[in-house]
């Protein structure tokens, strides 16, 4: 049976609270988003930025970031895990 939305488990050693910067990098970390909204983000690839719309509370982005972007970003505790 085919999962309808199969998740990879990613884990990290250290969480830290995030303060949405479009200037501010960290190491390429999960994104956990605590409550509901839009998350912008740079890619750890170093790709073109991305915004992920309407995130729902609890949830983690499907992508390794290394930057919350404070412009587009309305979604609030944000967390990164590295």
């Amino acid at each position: 049976m085919a999962l309808s939305n199969p998740v990879t488990p990613c884990g990290g050693t250290s969480a830290f609270a995030v303060t949405p910067s479009d200037t501010t990098a960290f190491p390429p970390s999960v994104i956990y988003v605590g409550t509901t909204g839009n998350v912008a983000i740079k890619p750890a690839d170093g790709g073109a930025a991305v915004t992920f719309v309407g995130v729902p509370a609890g949830a983690t982005l499907p992508a390794l970031a290394i930057q919350v972007l404070s412009t587009g970003t309305t979604a609030s505790n944000i967390v990164r895990v590295s």
